[in-house]
């Protein structure tokens, strides 16, 4: 046990707590803009819905948190490393080549971001070298993605955990052993249902570790098209994806704002950034699909291609 009290260690003993990383935005009635990287956000109360974060008293952002009537929480998403390192160094004008919206208090609000909460400010409580701010949510985004999380002093991604995986997996085996026994086995025999079944199973363990990444299905799926098969009209694209253009046409819209993609006329290219995220996608796939049908024999598996060809 530590019981000499260095500042630095106490610091590092705190990494051990994986937190959220979130942009804490605000806008003063003077029009002054404020925007830090904080990962001390917190929920308090859900009734009222409170919830709170924390900033250095000595920090230049202060006074514009005490003159706004609200400020927003952006959590950020796992693929948002870039905006948090923004928003962590000092600048003039942290807005000026951020896309965002105005939301309530016209607190900036960020896009592409895991959540949102647009908060009225409620308290501010004395907390050491800190304040704690407290806001009352009046307002929030739920977009699901994989957030972007902090530990150990450095960035990190939900992945799922193996003991919960196999958990569930036996809770899903159990419950399919009993819906056999109540069932006909009319299902047993249609090849089509049991396509699909080996699918969504396939799923069920491969896509949580890839939406970890922050990417959506459509956008990883894309990037390891592309890489496979070079350039790609986007004509062509749709049918590849396997996915609707209505999901096709923003995937396009934001590797291409991350320059991971480049569009000219109607063709599709990878970047060598983007080169180097599929590569990385195409590894993850790779030991999955490893880990699903490493036991079949060359053989099986010869048959097996050949049979998802035929089809």
């Amino acid at each position: 046990m530590t019981t000499a009290f260095d500042p630095k260690a106490f610091r590092r003993a705190l990494g051990n707590f994986a937190t959220g990383v979130t942009v804490i935005t605000a806008t003063a009635k003077d029009g002054q803009q404020a925007g830090v990287t904080a990962n001390s956000f917190n929920s308090v109360s859900l009734d009222p819905p409170l919830v709170l974060w924390s900033i250095m008293k000595n920090s230049g952002s202060v006074e514009v948190f005490d003159n706004a009537s609200h400020f927003a929480v952006n959590i950020l998403a796992a693929d948002q490393i870039d905006m948090s390192n923004h928003f962590a160094r000092p600048s003039d004008d942290k807005f000026s080549s951020v896309d965002y919206e105005k939301g309530l208090g016209d607190a900036p609000l960020l896009p592409n971001c895991a959540a949102r909460f647009q908060c009225a400010n409620y308290e501010k409580v004395d907390g050491g070298d800190h304040w704690i701010l407290i806001g009352k949510v009046e307002a929030f985004d739920d977009y699901g993605r994989a957030p972007l999380l902090y530990h150990g002093g450095t960035y990190s991604a939900v992945v799922p955990h193996m003991g919960a995986i196999q958990k569930t997996a036996e809770i899903d085996e159990a419950a399919a052993e009993k819906a056999d026994a109540d069932r006909e086995k009319l299902l047993d025999k249609n090849l089509y249902y049991q396509m699909l079944s080996a699918v969504k199973r396939y799923q069920r363990g491969y896509w949580p570790m890839q939406q970890a990444s922050g990417l959506r299905v459509a956008e990883a799926r894309l990037l390891m098209i592309l890489k496979d098969l070079g350039t790609v009209s986007f004509s062509d694209m749709g049918d590849f994806l396997l996915m609707p253009e209505q999901d096709l046409t923003p995937a396009v819209e934001k590797l291409t704002r991350k320059a991971w993609i480049s569009v000219q006329d109607d063709s599709l290219t990878l970047t060598e950034e983007g080169a180097n995220q599929a590569e990385a996608y195409w590894q993850l796939s790779e030991d999955y699909q490893e880990k699903v049908f490493g036991d079949l024999t060359e053989e099986e598996l010869a048959v097996f291609r050949k049979v998802l060809k035929k089809i």
